[in-house]
C-alpha cells in the first residue's frame, strides 16, 4: 500500500528529474521557446511531434479508446488563451517554475499570470459562461 509520503516523494523525484532534463536540453530557455514559436528552430517542435507519435503508438498498443462526445465549451477559448500566453511568456505552466529554479526571476510574472488567469477563469465561467468550475485548475 502506498502512503501519502511515498507518493509525494516519488512526485518530487520525478519532478526534479523532469526539470533537470528540460533544463539540460534547453527547453526552459525563453530564447529557445521564442525560436520555436517563430519557426526559426524546429528542434523543440519536432520533439513535441515525436512525443505525440510515441503516445499515439502506446495508446494503440494498449487499445485506449476515447468515447466520442461533445467537446467541452471551454476547450477552444482555453486552448487559444493557453497558446497565446505560452508564446508571450515563453512557458507553459511547468516551464516558469523551471526558469525560476534556474535563476530566471522574470518567470515569476508568468507564474503570477497563471494564478490570475485561473482565478479569472473561475470567475468568468461561473458568471458568464455557466461552465463547470472544475475546468479551471486551482
Amino acid at each position: 500500500m502506498r502512503t501519502r509520503g511515498a507518493v509525494l516523494l516519488a512526485n518530487i523525484i520525478t519532478g526534479l528529474a523532469l526539470g533537470y532534463t528540460v533544463t539540460s536540453i534547453g527547453f526552459g530557455d525563453y530564447a529557445e521557446l521564442n525560436r520555436m514559436f517563430t519557426f526559426q528552430d524546429l528542434r523543440m517542435f519536432l520533439s513535441f511531434a515525436g512525443a505525440v507519435a510515441i503516445i499515439v503508438c502506446a495508446f494503440a498498443l494498449l487499445r485506449v479508446r476515447r468515447t466520442p462526445g461533445r467537446i467541452h465549451a471551454g476547450v477552444i477559448p482555453g486552448a487559444v488563451l493557453f497558446g497565446t500566453g505560452w508564446a508571450i511568456s515563453g512557458g507553459c505552466p511547468a516551464i516558469p517554475i523551471i526558469q525560476v529554479a534556474s535563476g530566471y526571476l522574470p518567470a515569476l510574472v508568468t507564474i503570477a499570470g497563471i494564478v490570475v488567469g485561473i482565478r479569472l477563469c473561475r470567475w468568468a465561467s461561473a458568471r458568464y459562461f455557466q461552465l463547470d468550475r472544475g475546468s479551471c485548475g486551482l
